[in-house]
C-alpha cells in the first residue's frame, strides 16, 4: 500500500479554474455539480465552494445504475441521490474522482437522465487512468495517470484528501 505525494489541493484548484474557464459562456442560474458518491462528492464540494456556485450541491448514488450491480451487490448503506427535481435545460457539471473504464460515468448519466433532459452534461475528473472500456472521456482532467496491471488507484477522505495507489489482490 503506498500513499502517492500528489498535491490534491493544487489539482482540485487547477480544476476550478478550468470549469470556470469552460463555461465561461453559461448563466450561472443554469449551472449545477453533481458528484458521484462518494469521491466525486468530495472533489465536488470542493469545487463548489471554489466556484462559488450558489446551486446547490447534488449527489448522485448509481448503485442501482451499475451493470456490475449482481456482481457487487448492495452495499450496507446506500445513501439515496439527491438532485433538484427539475434538471431540465440545465448545465450539468457532473465530477467524479476517477475515472477508469467510463462504467460508472455511463451509470450516472443514465440517473441523470430520469430526472430530466440537462441542456448539457460536463465531466470533470481528478483522476484519469486512461483505460475507458466506453467512449467517455473528460472535459475537464485533475491528473492522467498509467498505473501498472494489477494497480488501484483510490481516493481516501473526506479530510484530508490523499490518493492510495496499491496492487490488486488477485
Amino acid at each position: 500500500m503506498s500513499q502517492n505525494k500528489i498535491n490534491i489541493d493544487a489539482l482540485i484548484e487547477q480544476m476550478s479554474k478550468d470549469i470556470f474557464d469552460f463555461v465561461a459562456d453559461i448563466d450561472e442560474d443554469d449551472l449545477l455539480m453533481v458528484g458521484i458518491r462518494t469521491g466525486g462528492i468530495w472533489v465536488a464540494s470542493r469545487l463548489h465552494k471554489l466556484l462559488k456556485l450558489e446551486s446547490e450541491l447534488g449527489e448522485l448514488n448509481i448503485s442501482f445504475y451499475r451493470d456490475d450491480f449482481s456482481k457487487v451487490g448492495l452495499h450496507p448503506e446506500i445513501k439515496p441521490s439527491k438532485l433538484p427535481i427539475d434538471i431540465t435545460d440545465k448545465h450539468i457539471i457532473l465530477v467524479d474522482d476517477v475515472l477508469f473504464t467510463g462504467r460508472t460515468i455511463r451509470a450516472a448519466m443514465n440517473e441523470i437522465f430520469d430526472y430530466g433532459r440537462p441542456a448539457s452534461i460536463t465531466l470533470a475528473v481528478l483522476i484519469d487512468r486512461n483505460k475507458q472500456e466506453l467512449p467517455i472521456n473528460a472535459d475537464i482532467v485533475g491528473k492522467s495517470l498509467t498505473l501498472n496491471d494489477g494497480e488501484h488507484v483510490k481516493l481516501l477522505g473526506p479530510e484530508p484528501l490523499a490518493l492510495e495507489i496499491k496492487e490488486l489482490d488477485d
